[in-house]
């Protein structure tokens, strides 16, 4: 095992972790915020790039391709809400069917290939593999995907903050109450759903240019590393600061760290076959530390009153 070899990769999979970074914070926009279990990302996490690839390969520039993306990944959960709102089907079988129908819709649009390739020396890609070393500053996929973090990290916290932003939060925190004080749950849901799945594309149109191809198996367990992400960086900076915006960048930072813990586990031997198995491993480890360490770990109270302090 040459440690060398492992130092070199490790600009490649923190680039891979910010990228799905971005994918975690739509799926934290879902599984915190609203509470809802969506699946729909399993098949957005291909949509999306499957998109972009196939307008950049039209002739179509990067960020065109992109904002396509993402505007085709807020309609696949838009299908996803009414299914959950409108004809009652709950959130995680709404999710299962359009994950379902994207399958047939992802393969159509990419003219019915389970893969699409794309050149990077010959389209003008925003993201690559090869923009990790050697190119300059401002090509540096790690520094883009890090500015374009940045920016949808300061869009949500603004609009989470507006009124609009703050009845999708209330829809997630008790839809009963917010019901009652007026606020259109529906509507709220939906929106949600839709902002979630078009991040969620955003990321997937990215990972397309990154890795140089779309695929149709891309998302493929997307969800359990997105939910990975999320649990690791409030597991581990949970209790550093509640600011919005912090838990927002805490999400991208449990992705990195993810895939860092998986280039290293690689390194040590670990037949990539077995990654998914590691995965659902990780997220079940990080699911169940807060439940150990409350029933396990949490100073017993003492008769008659609060513990002291």
């Amino acid at each position: 095992m040459n440690i060398v070899s492992l130092f070199n990769a490790m600009p490649g999979a923190c680039a891979q972790g910010l990228i799905w970074g971005i994918m975690a914070i739509g799926v934290y926009i879902t599984y915190k915020i609203l509470d809802l279990a969506d699946l729909t990302v399993d098949g957005t996490m291909c949509t999306g790039g499957a998109v972009c690839i196939m307008l950049m390969l039209k002739g179509w520039p990067v960020w065109a391709a992109l904002i396509i993306a993402f505007l085709v990944g807020m309609l696949a959960g838009f299908v996803t809400g009414i299914l959950h709102t409108k004809l009652g089907i709950p959130a995680i079988l709404a999710g299962i069917l359009t994950q379902l129908g994207l399958y047939s819709i992802n393969l159509r649009i990419m003219d019915s290939k389970a893969n699409q390739a794309i050149n990077v020396d010959k389209y003008d890609l925003l993201v690559s593999l090869r923009y990790i070393k050697n190119v300059p500053i401002y090509k540096n996929t790690i520094l883009i995907v890090a500015i374009i973090i940045v920016v949808l990290v300061a869009v949500l916290y603004w609009f989470f903050g507006t009124e609009l932003g703050a009845s999708i939060r209330s829809t997630g925190a008790n839809p009963n109450m917010s019901r009652a004080q007026g606020i259109n749950t529906d509507f709220t849901k939906i929106l949600g759903l839709m902002i979630s799945n078009g991040i969620v594309a955003l990321a997937s149109g990215l990972y397309a240019q990154y890795q140089g191809f779309a695929d149709i198996n891309a998302g493929r367990g997307a969800i359990v590393i997105g939910l990975a992400a999320v649990i690791i960086g409030e597991v581990i900076f949970g209790k550093i600061s509640l600011n919005f915006a912090f838990k927002l960048i805490s999400v991208a930072l449990g992705a990195i760290i993810y895939y860092l813990v998986l280039q290293i586990v690689m390194w040590l031997g670990l037949n990539s076959n077995d990654l998914k198995l590691l995965s659902a491993v990780v997220v079940a480890i990080f699911l169940a530390v807060p439940y150990m360490k409350q029933k396990y770990f949490a100073t017993s109270t003492k008769k008659g009153g609060a513990k002291h302090a």
